[in-house]
């Protein structure tokens, strides 16, 4: 496994938690792709509370429970190997929005 140090690219994959490829949950095949691709990892993070392009908010709360609430994709890996799956995820995102940052990273084995 090639190791992940130094100058990398963050990619953040911005959907909603109903967000569906194929009757399957996307954020679900969104990871099993990236797995399948090789990735070193990808991580979801449900949000508690957001809005998107249109405005409405979503949130967690008890007295009005959301069925899209934010779901955040973050992945760290080389940028050739985002760019080679940027392609099939344009196919898949209806919506939301992918974000791409150079970072530094420090990685800490056992």
């Amino acid at each position: 496994m090639p190791r992940l140090e130094g100058e990398q690219t963050l990619m953040r994959i911005f959907i909603g938690e109903s967000d569906r490829w194929e009757k399957k949950p996307l954020y679900e095949v969104l990871v099993e792709l990236l797995r399948r691709e090789g990735f070193a990892g990808a991580t979801v993070l449900k949000g508690a509370m957001g809005f998107g392009v249109r405005s409405i908010t979503h949130t967690d709360k008890l007295l009005r429970l959301s069925a899209d609430l934010p779901v955040v994709i973050e992945v760290v890996e080389g940028q050739e190997k985002i760019d080679s799956v940027l392609p099939r995820l344009d196919g898949m995102l209806s919506g939301g929005m992918i974000t791409l940052e150079k970072v530094r990273v420090i990685r800490y084995r056992e």
